[in-house]
């Protein structure tokens, strides 16, 4: 829980999935809040082993969007570089 005084965490959740029964086309946006939402969205990360990231500049761009939505078209390069990043890590690759 956030301290009296200090900004409220905020969090969005992507997800890409482009096999059956998803088939996405493009990451989507299946999350995002502030303050207790934001904090339960990243329980729910740790809790089922998803990896987590902190990038301001594109939490910042996706928060405008609309949930259950696919990330727009100029929002794909900032994003595929996060997946790629996280990508390696998961296998245990180094960085690029």
């Amino acid at each position: 829980m956030a301290r009296p005084g200090s900004p409220r965490p905020r969090a969005a959740a992507l997800r890409y999935r482009p096999e059956a029964p998803f088939q996405d086309v493009a990451p989507r946006l299946v999350a995002k809040g502030q303050g207790l939402l934001a904090e339960r969205i990243l329980e729910l990360a740790k809790q089922h082993g998803v990896s987590v990231t902190r990038d301001p500049d594109l939490l910042a761009a996706l928060e405008p969007l609309d949930v259950d939505r696919l990330i727009p078209p100029d929002l794909f390069q900032a994003v595929a570089v996060l997946l790629a990043a996280l990508y390696r890590a998961n296998k245990g690759l180094p960085p690029r």
